[in-house]
């Protein structure tokens, strides 16, 4: 699940680097070889036959797996990031990359096209923990967008 959204966001970042590119005049830029590749990653693992076999093994475990993941916030590999100096490197880099619009903590986007892409309101006969988990997941996305206003 967390490689789903992962790779979404990867996604969405190159496409925005690649634009910036292009809208710079960048021809050397390989942002946009690089997007199509994210684009077949992003397929790969949330359109697979893995996630669609997950819902259809085990729903309320697979809900559940969700509701966890963003529970815990996903946290992206670049928050490892150290230049062996500044210690706050990744704040730094965060704020400029939300601030160009090449990144942005804008996961309700995300969060709405994995709802309707695994049809996650209509999952029925879940657990109790499962039904929590879908009303905790499928809550989040308008909650997120309040905050942001």
């Amino acid at each position: 699940m967390y490689t789903s959204f992962q790779e979404r966001a990867t996604f969405v970042s190159h496409g925005n680097t690649a634009r910036l590119a292009k809208e710079g005049d960048d021809p050397a830029c390989i942002y946009g070889t690089t997007t199509s590749d994210e684009r077949l990653y992003e397929n790969a693992y949330s359109y697979s036959k893995i996630i669609k076999k997950l819902i259809e093994v085990d729903p309320a475990k697979a809900m559940v797996a969700i509701g966890d993941m963003m529970r815990k916030k996903i946290t992206m590999p670049t928050h490892l990031m150290y230049d062996g100096e500044d210690s706050n490197i990744f704040e730094h880099f965060a704020v400029v990359a939300q601030r160009i619009s090449v990144y942005t903590a804008d996961y309700a986007d995300i969060l709405e096209l994995f709802i309707r892409r695994w049809k996650l309101v209509k999952w029925e006969g879940l657990t109790a923990e499962g039904a929590s988990a879908q009303d905790f997941f499928c809550r989040l996305a308008p909650r997120i967008i309040r905050l942001q206003e």
